[in-house]
């Protein structure tokens, strides 16, 4: 039986507490622990949980029996909680983004391997039939390579958003929605695609008055083998649609899922060729669905890595790989040059200080609050 405890019990630590409840047999949530306490004593409440409730993560590790800790505190918080749980031998789950630098990254993997403790990244799409299937049939290449790819993470949020204490500065939030929405989406493209070797961007804040940080940024991405991808990142997007489109040699295939196959015509104009998609499509459909997706899909899968002393599917250098990318887009946007991969510890953008010190501040942070209380959380058009 595996002890878990939680650290953070804000909007996200329910999909991580209803997640470990799917997998009694497995594991046991022990200790909770928040810098507002209230919040510990409801979610025991909530969920009906036997636990222990903790003001600091470092009490929960000195009065509580746990062998793994999930990690769902704000952006800027990660690292050092995850470095002290890791110190202490535990293993962690942390939740996106996994640090606000580089620096930082480096700092907790280097913490999980002196330790010898797992440390997982949250990247719960994978973890959804969908994607695994699109993944698996892109790595086939029964489509052909890819020569371009389409990345929308698109999402909007009112300009109260901001308005939560730790969101809307680069210190405290590490950035806006290139960081922390599309964080999932950046990580699917390397997923699937592996890193490119050149980042060229622009951001800005065009529809939010009360933050410090970009809104939307839009950037474009060279590979290796040459092909060309392009990244939308925002919050201003009404809908909220996100998408990843893939021109392969054969076909385009997408998510939500898409086939679409042309062929040459004598003077090279298309035509549909639909034996082909018939292909892809039946080769995407003999994948079998995952039991378990999302957060579940994911601390199932921490569960299994912990009871067989195995890696996890999503480890610590693979939430790095994201940070390096996303800080690269950062770094294009502000300096208005490429941005080359992979960046070394000399860069100016390695550490948090150096974002810090060059990031625009578009506006002034308006509000402070702790909460919104119990108003719920969208993840569709609303």
């Amino acid at each position: 039986m595996i002890n878990v405890g939680v650290v953070g019990v804000g909007a996200i630590a329910p999909s991580h507490i209803e997640a470990y409840l799917s997998f009694p047999e497995r594991c046991r949530i022990v200790a909770l622990a928040d810098i507002i306490p209230e919040r510990c004593t409801k979610a025991v409440e909530r969920f009906g949980l036997r636990a222990g409730t903790f003001d600091s993560h470092l009490h929960l590790l000195e009065g509580a029996d746990v062998d793994l800790v999930s990690v769902c505190t704000p952006p800027a918080t990660h690292a050092e909680i995850a470095i002290d749980v890791l110190s202490s031998g535990r293993n962690v789950l942390v939740e996106k983004p996994m640090a606000a630098s580089l620096e930082e990254c480096d700092a907790m993997l280097k913490a999980q391997s002196d330790s010898g403790a797992l440390l997982s990244v949250i990247a719960q799409n994978r973890f959804r039939t969908e994607m695994m299937r699109l993944q698996r049939l892109l790595a086939s290449r029964l489509a052909g390579e890819v020569c371009h790819a389409q990345v929308d993470s698109l999402w909007w949020r009112g300009p109260n958003y901001y308005d939560l204490w730790w969101r809307g500065t680069w210190e405290g939030e590490g950035g806006g929605p290139t960081l922390n929405h599309a964080v999932h989406h950046i990580d699917l493209l390397l997923w699937m695609m592996g890193a490119p070797s050149e980042v060229r961007a622009l951001m800005g804040n065009v529809a939010h008055p009360g933050s410090e940080v970009e809104d939307l940024s839009v950037a474009l991405l060279r590979f290796p083998s040459g092909a060309l991808g392009q990244l939308t990142s925002s919050v201003v997007h009404h809908g909220q649609r996100q998408q990843l489109v893939f021109q392969a040699e054969r076909a385009r295939i997408s998510a939500p899922f898409e086939v679409y196959a042309s062929r040459a015509l004598p003077n090279g104009f298309p035509e549909r060729a639909p034996e082909v998609e018939a292909e892809l499509a039946e080769a995407y459909e003999s994948l079998p669905p995952l039991v378990h997706e999302g957060h579940t899909g994911q601390i199932d899968d921490v569960l299994a890595a912990v009871e067989q002393s195995r890696a996890p599917l999503v480890d610590g250098e693979q939430g790095r790989r994201t940070i390096e990318l996303i800080t690269a887009i950062y770094k294009a946007a502000i300096s208005g040059g490429p941005a080359l991969l992979p960046l070394g510890t000399g860069d100016a953008f390695y550490k948090k200080e150096g974002l810090l010190e060059a990031a625009p501040r578009y506006y002034q942070k308006a509000r402070s609050v702790t909460g919104f209380g119990d108003v719920p959380i969208t993840t569709t058009g609303g």
